[in-house]
């Protein structure tokens, strides 16, 4: 019977010191993770790395060092890692295959990272959607619509779709289409156009504006503007734009054709 207590007190000393070891290990091991995971952001930071691609490339880089550390941890107890990770990789295969959707953002989110089509800051449309993007995530993209919405897109949904980056070039060009009436004088209104332009500081000089007549439309003869801003000065210049060449049509007595309709009335016996 002594025999027998001893040999229980032997095995559990055994034990016990095996799962201080591991749990040594584990505590150790995730400290350094996490202090290797600190060094990568700061050096990715310092080399200018989008902030996007700062967070995730810490972020891997702990889950494997926290990986091989969990694996480390478990082998002090006995575990054949062998034998753990031919389990762990059959449970990989078939979580996997019931998250595909969440892979394939998670795949759409490296994708857009690597090859950055767009970063945080910029205006983009896509999948259906405009606005400010907040936040590019591993499964999903955070954008503020104008009308401030915070809207959530799988990545997936943007990699498959055409995306349009309106911040990514810098300048844009402002397309306005203005209707006169037939009877006005076209040199007249260029010159008054021209005049609108030079006097808005916002506007590029290279590109240099185009002024043309478009169209000789049903009831107008419509002039294409098109000048050159900064990409944050597009939708101010826009409106005060418009609202310019109205008035100064208003003034120059260049009159702004709308449809109209004459109803004729005839009286039968």
């Amino acid at each position: 019977m002594d025999d027998v207590m001893f040999r229980i007190q032997g095995l559990l000393t055994e034990f016990g010191l095996k799962i201080l070891i591991a749990l040594a290990i584990f505590i150790i091991g995730r400290w350094v993770a996490k202090g290797i995971r600190k060094i990568v952001r700061k050096l990715l930071s310092k080399g200018n790395a989008d902030e996007t691609i700062v967070k995730f490339a810490g972020n891997i880089t702990y889950v494997i060092l926290m990986i091989f550390v969990i694996l480390a941890a478990v082998s002090k107890l006995g575990v054949q890692t062998t034998s753990l990770i031919a389990v762990l990789g059959a449970a990989g295969l078939a979580v996997g295959l019931a998250l595909q959707g969440s892979l394939s953002n998670f795949a759409s989110g490296i994708l857009m990272i690597a090859f950055r089509p767009f970063k945080a800051g910029d205006y983009i449309e896509g999948a259906g959607t405009g606005g400010v993007v907040d936040e590019i995530g591993i499964f999903a993209t955070i954008i503020k619509t104008p009308d401030n919405k915070k809207v959530i897109i799988p990545n997936s949904n943007l990699t498959s779709d055409t995306i349009t980056n309106f911040t990514a070039m810098g300048t844009r060009r402002i397309d306005l289409v203005v209707g006169v009436s037939y009877s006005d004088d076209i040199d007249k209104v260029k010159r008054t156009l021209q005049d609108i332009l030079k006097a808005e500081s916002r506007l590029l000089a290279d590109p240099a504006p185009k002024i043309g007549l478009v169209e000789m439309a049903d009831s107008s003869v419509n002039f294409v503007v098109r000048p050159w801003v900064k990409s944050d000065d597009y939708w101010d210049t826009f409106f005060d734009l418009q609202e310019t060449i109205k008035k100064r049509f208003d003034k120059e007595g260049i009159s702004i054709p709308f449809p109209q309709r004459d109803v004729h009335m005839y009286q039968h016996p």
